[in-house]
């Protein structure tokens, strides 16, 4: 499936497949809104049913980023994780209010 959205939401990269996101962040809990993501690139249906069952335990792990101090809403620092040949990077970018994400299969 290939989807190129005219806003292109998450962090900026050169890295195609991938998929973006900006999730909004109250406390250590984040919240996914469909209407600020999307796909860039070309997804075969095997990577984009790795991202559907692996996207939970993304957000899952940046909340406990949050909880730990690791990824912080008001200091840029972009941290990676990799699940199911899949990587995301994530970075609040300071935003107090926004975690940006790209996920992309590993390469």
């Amino acid at each position: 499936m290939s989807i190129t959205p005219s806003h292109e939401w998450g962090l900026q990269s050169d890295i195609t497949p991938r998929f973006g996101a900006r999730l909004v962040q109250e406390g250590n809990r984040l919240y996914y809104l469909a209407d600020r993501a999307g796909l860039t690139g070309s997804f075969s249906p095997m990577h984009l049913q790795k991202l559907d069952l692996a996207f939970p335990l993304f957000v899952e792990q940046l909340e406990d980023m949050l909880r730990a101090g690791e990824l912080n809403p008001h200091q840029q620092h972009q941290v990676t994780i990799q699940l199911a040949s899949l990587t995301c990077i994530a970075d609040t970018c300071g935003s107090c209010g926004y975690v940006y994400i790209s996920i992309y299969p590993t390469p």
